[in-house]
């Protein structure tokens, strides 16, 4: 099972894309956890997670995150991310696992 995090600036404006993404990751009967979390929770437990995504909004954290896990670690584009396009982010976190040789 691939966990993935989404970090935003509370962890709200992310559960939109959170939810698409659960739909479509049952369409495709592809087992995940998928959560979202403000970036100074996300810090405190980016370790239990597979693949990191960050919101446009907090691209700031994006370095300090990459100096605290060997995790991937991405910034979600921002036309996935505004118009909550589950599919592309799904994908998007897959081939992060992918290039990192995480095995789910």
């Amino acid at each position: 099972m691939l966990k993935i995090l989404l970090c935003c600036s509370a962890g709200m404006s992310t559960s939109l894309l959170v939810s698409k993404m659960q739909s479509e990751a049952r369409k495709m009967n592809f087992e995940c956890e998928i959560e979202a979390m403000s970036v100074t929770e996300g810090k405190q437990l980016i370790n239990n997670w597979d693949v990191v995504m960050v919101g446009p909004q907090v691209t700031y954290a994006l370095d300090e995150f990459k100096k605290i896990t060997a995790k991937p670690v991405e910034a979600i584009p921002p036309q996935i991310y505004a118009t909550a396009k589950g599919k592309e982010a799904l994908e998007m976190a897959k081939r992060m696992a992918e290039g990192a040789n995480i095995k789910y």
